[in-house]
């Protein structure tokens, strides 16, 4: 009996997605835990795992095809015993309305070209499984994430030459970066070249001397989640300057006393004494739902990590009972694996409050768009050395700015301001996060 293959909710918020791409074909022998095909969804793209063994012997939705309804029937496998033949015989029909759909250009089903570049894929199912046999060349087909394949086909790299360090030895992002070894003028003058001859990037339309690049699933909902945002939540901004001196002293000492493998970072330390202001500032640690406000009563802390075509704030529970070495370990999977595309959903959905930290990158102060439900957001800056008045003498001490986003909704300035003081408190005296 053929086995129905539906499109999977791979979110909590999920209710449609995009086919990106299939990566079997009709008529392909599939086993348990192969992955089959790409599905971008409101917030990564995603690959799906089939479930059962058998033949591909039916494919319903084709690839590109957006807005596809979580619960449609998307292909069929014929089980053992049975050909994609004896499924047709047996009167298996194209649903007549499988799924409303938006399809892209119809050159999408043609050609299989990798999906348009958006964000880390998250795994739907964390298991990996052996390379399966490609049917067409007899060859064992290479078992590379997304994200992987599309930095080797943009950096003109061969998967084939590349020992991966996933399961099953599985090639990813850093796989094939650290196997970008071309000589950096060579790759300039090639891209120049290929500008020069009109050549179009990957997934772009050129138009004139521009560029129209389709916008993923997931930077649409980047630009409507903040846009809500922004015009739904009355933000306020309250800002204050850090001197991290003795927090730094702090960290160089922790990390020479700290087990082999743990590293403590600034970051880990800001997100403790977010975590245990939050605490001692209960009503900060608010969410806006409209008849209610909701209080959380531990420190969910969402921090904001860069990834390919966006952003993703995966999620570290309860922060306020890790000590610092556990929060580096947490914090330091928690990156790598967003970073990679492993993260699990539950890793990513929910969560009290937002930290933002551009300070990597020599930013010295911003504001930061609240993270809805949060009811707010800390934007970190640089740590820099800055002239500073003590006791009317005039020093140099190294300085942090961080800005509060709250949504005065649900979080009053007074609130918010004891809050930062909090805050400004355990950083600029972390002994007593340690309490």
């Amino acid at each position: 009996m053929a086995i129905e293959i539906k499109m999977p909710a791979l979110s909590p918020t999920m209710t449609t997605g995009t086919l990106a791409k299939w990566l079997v074909g009709e008529g392909d022998r599939v086993n348990s835990g192969d992955v089959i095909a790409e599905i971008e969804t409101d917030k990564a793209t995603m690959e799906v795992e089939s479930v059962d063994d058998g033949v591909m012997a039916k494919i319903f939705v084709d690839a590109g095809t957006e807005n596809v309804a979580v619960g449609a029937v998307i292909a069929v496998l014929a089980e053992d015993g049975e050909t994609a033949s004896d499924v047709a015989k047996a009167g298996l029909q194209e649903p007549s309305s499988p799924v409303p759909v938006t399809s892209v250009a119809a050159e999408a089903k043609e050609r299989a070209e990798p999906a348009p570049v958006t964000a880390a894929p998250v795994k739907a199912v964390l298991v990996a499984a052996p390379a399966p046999k490609n049917k067409s060349s007899d060859k064992p087909r290479i078992f590379a994430s997304p994200l992987a394949r599309r930095i080797a086909a943009d950096r003109n790299i061969a998967l084939e030459g590349i020992t991966g360090s996933g399961p099953y030895g599985r090639i990813l992002r850093r796989d094939v970066e650290s196997a970008a070894t071309a000589p950096i003028a060579q790759t300039t003058a090639a891209l120049a070249g290929a500008t020069l001859a009109g050549a179009t990037p990957a997934g772009a339309t050129q138009q004139g001397d521009s560029y129209l690049v389709a916008n993923s699933q997931m930077r649409k909902a980047i630009a409507s989640r903040l846009q809500d945002s922004k015009q739904q939540a009355p933000h306020f901004y309250l800002t204050v300057d850090c001197v991290i001196d003795n927090l730094l002293e702090a960290r160089k000492s922790l990390n020479a006393k700290a087990a082999e493998g743990i590293k403590i970072s600034v970051n880990d330390m800001i997100i403790r004494a977010a975590a245990m202001a939050l605490i001692a500032v209960p009503e900060a640690n608010a969410s806006w739902e409209g008849e209610n406000t909701r209080l959380f009563r531990h420190a969910d802390i969402a921090m904001a990590v860069a990834i390919d075509g966006g952003l993703i704030t995966p999620i570290v529970w309860a922060a306020e009972q890790k000590g610092l070495a556990a929060l580096s370990q947490v914090t330091t999977d928690l990156a790598a694996r967003a970073r990679d595309g492993k993260l699990a959903a539950n890793e990513y959905t929910g969560g009290s409050f937002t930290i933002s930290n551009l300070g990597m990158f020599g930013v010295r102060e911003f504001a930061a768009v609240i993270n809805p439900p949060h009811g707010g957001i800390l934007a970190v800056g640089a740590g820099e050395q800055r002239p500073i008045v003590i006791d009317g003498n005039l020093a140099v001490a190294t300085v942090m700015s961080v800005t509060l986003s709250a949504d005065h909704r649900a979080v009053d300035g007074a609130v918010g301001a004891r809050w930062l003081q909090a805050f400004k408190g355990f950083v600029e005296n972390p002994v007593t996060m340690l309490l």
